[in-house]
């Protein structure tokens, strides 16, 4: 006779199993979804890898680097001393300065231990900040949206929507955009207006307000006044968004919106910017009005203004960008190549990662996507009025070049693709988001070569072919007389090419002998710059 069966515990299924059954837990789809954002960036950026800078950056890299790789706590004197004469010129950047200086001290850094020409160090880490910004793009969304811990529930649609959307915006639009020129410090500033929002919108409405938060927060507000004007834009934004999210997300009623701990957070940062920021403008509109300020700086309300407004708003739109990108290059079809078939491979291999997880993530409700709109198209119409004040952005506007890139293109960008994104999320149609997906990885994609095509055009010129001989005579640097003699050249001919520039020559002296001296201890052109030059 056979023993009676034993009932045998059901053993728990196994994490692999469900995982298939069940679908990824939260914390892989969020580690999935800020991956997503990290790489989507990458093929659009990669074809600018080896761009040469321009302008003060052919110097600054050079300088920067030379002064502060061995000692960069240097920086911070340095800056303070350098304050007065960068105020007399109506630019009052502090804390952004010293960022700009580390960042130029992290590509030369780079490019010395990697060996490396120091312009691509310097797109390197203009593609950091990039990156960072589009992170941040995903950070704010679901910030605005989560009612709760953002990440105690999976991440929401709107995950796989920002990052596509956002890439498609680093276009090379003109030698003014952030993603030519100082890259690394308006798109690291742009991350900054995003990560303060998004960290405010996360406080607690329910949450005490605790005493010791009122210095840090006076002392916040004061820092971003000193930054520079992009981190300025990030009180006007967080004060929008939080209203918008306590009253369409969280339902709160109006004398709770404006009392609650985010209300008084928001409140105490403002308590803190206003007296630096007004002190400071009131000093540099004295410096201004003598005619001496820096172009890029100055302040100029006219007709243009009215007219460079509206402009400014759309300028972010990709097919603008694209027209400026693609602008004053050869007669031969831009929209090909191997780059375009890589880039359409890389991003359709994430579009199809994200259209994966898409049926496990968290759905967008209509108050929540229309608070994100209103949060993004608060910090269009921030960048486009800061943009449309300048002179330089008013004569592009004048003069046609519409989507041309300027430093308010580092937040307008970014705030027109949550614009897109939260605005689709107001439209109930089966399909729409997974549409929404591919079409952005088509732009994407299509932004990539217009960025080859601009890479092209500006490296067919001669200042960028001979910014590309310095780099890899620094990156190889030869303290011999061979290099001397190399080195010598090169200046000569820098000289013949910037002859009417006595400026840009000193600039070039400058800061080559300071990068040769910290590199090996002998002078650029020896007899010529450095110490033993005749005087």
């Amino acid at each position: 006779m056979s023993a009676p069966p034993v009932d045998v515990p059901v053993a728990a299924p196994h994490v692999g199993m469900r995982f298939v059954v069940e679908g990824p837990p939260v914390g892989a789809l969020w580690r999935r979804a800020l991956a997503r954002a990290v790489l989507v960036p990458l093929p659009v950026l990669a074809p600018l890898v080896a761009l040469a800078p321009t302008r003060d950056h052919r110097f600054n890299l050079y300088w920067h680097g030379g002064m502060f790789r061995d000692d960069p706590w240097r920086i911070v004197p340095h800056t303070v001393d350098s304050l007065p004469g960068y105020l007399r010129l109506g630019n009052f950047r502090l804390f952004g300065r010293m960022l700009e200086k580390a960042l130029d001290t992290a590509a030369y850094a780079l490019s010395e231990v990697l060996g490396l020409p120091v312009n691509v160090g310097f797109r390197l880490v203009s593609f950091l900040s990039a990156l960072a910004l589009c992170v941040t793009a995903v950070l704010l969304a679901e910030s605005v949206i989560a009612r709760g811990k953002v990440f105690r529930r999976p991440p929401s649609t709107m995950a796989a929507v920002v990052p596509f959307a956002v890439a498609a915006g680093f276009v090379a639009a003109g030698g003014s955009s952030p993603i030519v020129l100082f890259g690394g410090l308006y798109l690291g500033s742009a991350a900054l207006v995003l990560g303060v929002t998004a960290a405010l919108c996360r406080i607690d409405p329910d949450r005490p307000f605790r005493l010791w938060w009122a210095p840090l927060l006076l002392l916040g507000g004061a820092s971003l006044a000193a930054f520079n004007e992009i981190a300025c834009l990030a009180l006007p934004l967080a004060t929008v968004a939080v209203l918008a999210r306590g009253w369409l997300v969280l339902g709160l009623r109006p004398g709770r919106l404006v009392t609650a701990a985010p209300a008084r957070a928001i409140a105490l940062l403002w308590l803190g910017f206003l007296p630096v920021f007004l002190a400071v403008r009131v000093v540099i509109q004295r410096y201004c009005s003598a005619g001496d300020c820096y172009r890029g700086s100055d302040v100029r309300f006219t007709a243009d203004t009215v007219e460079a407004f509206p402009v400014r708003a759309i300028s972010w739109l990709p097919p603008l960008m694209w027209r400026a990108a693609t602008a004053g290059g050869s007669a031969r079809p831009w929209l090909g190549g191997v780059v375009l078939i890589v880039a359409v491979i890389a991003l359709g291999l994430l579009a199809w990662h994200a259209i994966r997880d898409l049926p496990r993530l968290s759905r967008v409700g209509r108050r929540g996507a229309l608070a994100v709109v209103l949060t993004a198209g608060t910090l269009v119409v921030l960048g486009a009025a800061m943009g449309s004040l300048n002179v330089d952005v008013q004569q592009l506007v004048t003069g046609g070049r519409w989507g041309s890139g300027w430093r308010d293109s580092a937040v307008t960008t970014t705030a027109g693709a949550l614009v897109l994104a939260g605005g689709l999320h107001l439209v109930r149609r089966k399909g729409l988001v997974l549409s929404a997906v591919v079409l952005f990885a088509v732009a994407a994609s299509v932004s990539a070569a217009a960025n080859k095509r601009q890479r092209d055009t500006a490296m067919a010129t001669p200042a960028a072919r001979l910014a590309d001989r310095v780099a890899v005579e620094m990156a190889d640097f030869d303290p011999g007389p061979g290099g001397a003699a190399r080195r010598c050249a090169l200046r000569a001919e820098f000289l013949k090419l910037y002859a009417d520039s006595p400026f840009s020559v000193r600039r070039f002296d400058e800061s080559l002998e300071t990068a040769a001296q910290q590199r090996a201890g002998v002078a650029f052109c020896p007899g010529v710059t450095g110490a033993d030059r005749p005087r």
